[in-house]
C-alpha cells in the first residue's frame, strides 16, 4: 500500500500534493483532481493519511510524466520554433524599418541564437540548483514576456534588445523542460521520453519558415512573436499546476566571472561567424573576434579547472557518452542548418518558387519527423540508441548525396526533391531525439539540467556555424546557372560530410545495456 498526503509518511511511497484532494476525517473520499477515472479508496482515513492501492499510484504517477513531457514539449516547441521562424518574416521587417540597413537588422535573427547558446550552460547549472520547476517558470515567463514586447517593437534596437532578451528566456528553459522530463520518466521509459521532446524541438525548427509564411502573409511580421503568446501561458499556468519540483541541495551556483567568461566568449565566437558573412573570413575584424573569444575559452577552461564554483562541470567530458553524443551533435547541427536554409534558398531563388511554396515544400519532411521519432525511441529502448544513430547519420548523408545528384536548374518536385527530403526525415527521426536520449541517460541525475543546457549549447554553436558556411558558399558574383547549381552543391557535399562525421562519432557511444551501466555508475 501507499501512503499518501501533506507530509512525508514514515514507510510506504510519498504522494505529492495535488494528485489527490484530502479526504476529510469522517473518510468522506474525495475525486482524483488529475486522473479521469475515479479510484474508489476503500481504506479508512489514518490521521492526514490516506491509504491508496499502489497500481493507482503508478497509473498517477504515469499520467502526471505524460503531462510533464506535454508541458516540456510545448514550451521546447515555441522556443526552437523561433530559431527559424524569422527567416521567412525578415523581408517584412527590413521593410517596416527602411531607414535601418540590413546589417543591423540581421541580429533580429541571431541576437536570439547567440544568446541562447551562450546562456544555456550556466542556466542549467542554475536550475539544478533553485530547482528545475522554478527554472521553467521563470523562463515561460521571461520568454513569454519578451516576445509580447517583440511585437510591440517600433525600432530596430528595441526589437533586437527584446530578441536578447527571449534568447536569455530560451536558455533557462530549455535545461530545466528536459530535467522535468527525466525527473518524471522511469529509466526503462526514457528513450521514448526524451525522443519525443527532442523530436519536437526538431519539428518547431523546421516548421518555423512554413508557419512564419503564411502568418507574414495573412497579417504582418509581428504575429510570428504573437504566436508564442498562447503556448506561453499554457505552460505557465499548467506549469504551476502539475510539475513537481526537483534540485540538488548540494549543487553550488556558479560564479558570475565564470558565466562572463564562457558567456562572453561564445557571444565573441558566434559574432565572428555571423559577421564574416559580410566582413569575410580573412578580414581583420572577423579573425580579432575569433582569436578573442578562443583566448576567453581558454581562460574559461582554467579558471573552472580552479573554481569552487564551476559554471560547466569539466568532468562530464570524461564521460564517453556525453563527450562523443555533443562531438555528434556539432556536426550534425551544422550539417542540419545547412540543409535546411540551403533548401529554402534552393526552392526559392533557383527553382523561383514563392516563400510560402517553399515552406509548404518542406513540411512533408518535419511531419514524417514527427510520426517516426516517438517510434524510434521505442525501437531505441530494445536495440539501444548506436545502431539507430549510426543508420541516422548514414540516411542523412545519402540525401545530401541524393540532392548532388538530383537537383538541376528544372523544377521537379516529386522526382528531384521530394524523395531526397524524406531520407533526410528518415535520418533526422533517428539521430537528434537518439542523442538528446544517449546523453541524458549518460548524466548523472544531478547534472541533467547542466548537462542538457551543454547540449543544447553544442547544437546551437553548430547550427550557426552551418548557416554560416551556407551563405559563404553563396556570396560572390554568379556568372551563370550552372554557377548557381555547383555553389549549392557545396551545400549538399556539407551535408554528405556531416551525415558521415555523426555516424562515426556515434561508434564510439555505449548504449543499450552497457550505456545503461555506465549511466548508474555515473
Amino acid at each position: 500500500m501507499t501512503f499518501c498526503g501533506t507530509r512525508q509518511p514514515i514507510g510506504g511511497s510519498f504522494c505529492p500534493d495535488g494528485y489527490w484532494h484530502r479526504l476529510q476525517k469522517e473518510s468522506r473520499l474525495r475525486l482524483s483532481l488529475w486522473s479521469p477515472h475515479i479510484f474508489l479508496l476503500k481504506s479508512a482515513t489514518i490521521g492526514s493519511w490516506r491509504v491508496v492501492n499502489s497500481a493507482e499510484t503508478r497509473v498517477l504517477d504515469e499520467k502526471m510524466a505524460w503531462r510533464t513531457l506535454l508541458l516540456s514539449g510545448l514550451a521546447v516547441f515555441a522556443t526552437f520554433l523561433d530559431t527559424s521562424i524569422l527567416f521567412v518574416a525578415f523581408p517584412d521587417i527590413v521593410r517596416s524599418f527602411p531607414s535601418a540597413e540590413s546589417t543591423q537588422l540581421s541580429w533580429v535573427i541571431n541576437a536570439y541564437t547567440i544568446a541562447f547558446a551562450a546562456l544555456v550552460v550556466p542556466s542549467g547549472k542554475i536550475a539544478d540548483r533553485v530547482g528545475h520547476k522554478r527554472s521553467f517558470l521563470s523562463g515561460s515567463l521571461l520568454f513569454t514576456s519578451a516576445s509580447l514586447l517583440c511585437a510591440a517593437a517600433q525600432s530596430p534596437f528595441v526589437l533586437i534588445l527584446f530578441r536578447v532578451m527571449q534568447g536569455v528566456g530560451a536558455a533557462v528553459l530549455i535545461p530545466s523542460s528536459l530535467a522535468l522530463v527525466i525527473r518524471a520518466f522511469p529509466r526503462e521509459k526514457l528513450p521514448v521520453a526524451v525522443a519525443i521532446w527532442g523530436g519536437i524541438g526538431g519539428v518547431a525548427g523546421a516548421l518555423g519558415p512554413s508557419l512564419g509564411a503564411v502568418l507574414v502573409d495573412a497579417a504582418n511580421w509581428r504575429w510570428v512573436f504573437l504566436v508564442n503568446l498562447p503556448v506561453g501561458l499554457i505552460t505557465i499556468w499548467g506549469g504551476r499546476i502539475i510539475l513537481r519540483e526537483s534540485r540538488d541541495e548540494t549543487m553550488k551556483i556558479p560564479s558570475l566571472s565564470g558565466v562572463v567568461l564562457f558567456s562572453g566568449s561564445a557571444a565573441m565566437l558566434s559574432l565572428g561567424v555571423v559577421q564574416s558573412e559580410d566582413w569575410g573570413w580573412a578580414d581583420n575584424r572577423t579573425l580579432t573576434l575569433l582569436i578573442a573569444g578562443g583566448v576567453l575559452l581558454t581562460v574559461f577552461w582554467f579558471h573552472q579547472r580552479r573554481s569552487e564554483r564551476p559554471a560547466l562541470d569539466l568532468d562530464l567530458f570524461g564521460i564517453r557518452n556525453v563527450a562523443w553524443a555533443n562531438l555528434a551533435m556539432f556536426v550534425y547541427g551544422g550539417a542540419f542548418a545547412a540543409m535546411f536554409f540551403g533548401s529554402v534558398l534552393f526552392l526559392t531563388d533557383v527553382w523561383g518558387w514563392s516563400i510560402t511554396a517553399a515552406g509548404f515544400g518542406v513540411a512533408p519532411g518535419p511531419s514524417l519527423v514527427a510520426l517516426l521519432a516517438p517510434r524510434a525511441g521505442k525501437l531505441a529502448a530494445v536495440v539501444g540508441q548506436r545502431p539507430l544513430l549510426v543508420a541516422g547519420g548514414l540516411l542523412f548523408a545519402a540525401s545530401g548525396l541524393l540532392r548532388v545528384v538530383m537537383l538541376g536548374a528544372e523544377p521537379n518536385y516529386l522526382v528531384d526533391y521530394l524523395p531526397s527530403m524524406l531520407l533526410t526525415a528518415l535520418g533526422v527521426a533517428l539521430l537528434i531525439p537518439q542523442l538528446s536520449s544517449t546523453i541524458a541517460q549518460a548524466l548523472p541525475q544531478n547534472r541533467v539540467g547542466v548537462g542538457s543546457g551543454l547540449n543544447q549549447a553544442v547544437r546551437q554553436f553548430g547550427a550557426t556555424f552551418g548557416v554560416a558556411l551556407t551563405v559563404a558558399f553563396l556570396s560572390g558574383e554568379i556568372v551563370d546557372a550552372a554557377e548557381v547549381i555547383a555553389r549549392f552543391d557545396r551545400i549538399w557535399w556539407l551535408i554528405v560530410a556531416g551525415g558521415l562525421l555523426s555516424a562515426a562519432a556515434s561508434l564510439p557511444l555505449q548504449t543499450g545495456g552497457a550505456g545503461a551501466r555506465s549511466a548508474e555508475q555515473n
